[in-house]
């Protein structure tokens, strides 16, 4: 399958944006603050089937030597079709010698591992909301 990649804002609908997220079970935020957050961003993806929004993904950083990686989401039916390895290979051309960080959705860690992605031992995080954070599987 041939696949449209978008590696910039110009043109996006904010409000499928936050519906993918959603979809793919990530968290969501306001459109305001998800559009926000991806124009801010140091590198954004897009996957287009046809006109119809896919997949998405971002990375910020310093552009020197550190990232991380954020909203990897693809819709559900077409999870294990390479739209996520896509994205992140995308990501990755635009991080290089660069080393990235991230956080995986509980039961998705295997994904990443098969991409050099390991545990870290000493990663640690401080959320909004640390209650539901550790509800969801993210933290101790």
């Amino acid at each position: 399958m041939q696949y449209r990649v978008q590696e910039n804002t110009d043109n996006v609908d904010w409000q499928i944006v936050c519906k993918l997220l959603e979809e793919a079970g990530l968290a969501t935020h306001s459109v305001e603050l998800t559009r926000k957050a991806f124009e801010s961003s140091y590198c954004v993806v897009f996957v287009f089937d046809n006109e119809n929004l896919i997949g998405v993904g971002r990375a910020i950083s310093d552009g020197a030597y550190q990232a991380a990686i954020y909203d990897i989401a693809v819709l559900p039916s077409y999870q294990g079709k390479k739209v996520g390895r896509m994205i992140m290979d995308e990501i990755h051309k635009g991080l290089q010698n660069i080393n990235s960080i991230l956080y995986a959705s509980p039961g998705k860690e295997f994904f990443y591992k098969k991409l050099g992605y390991s545990n870290m031992l000493t990663g640690m995080a401080k959320f909004q909301n640390q209650d539901i954070m550790h509800e969801k599987g993210f933290i101790d």
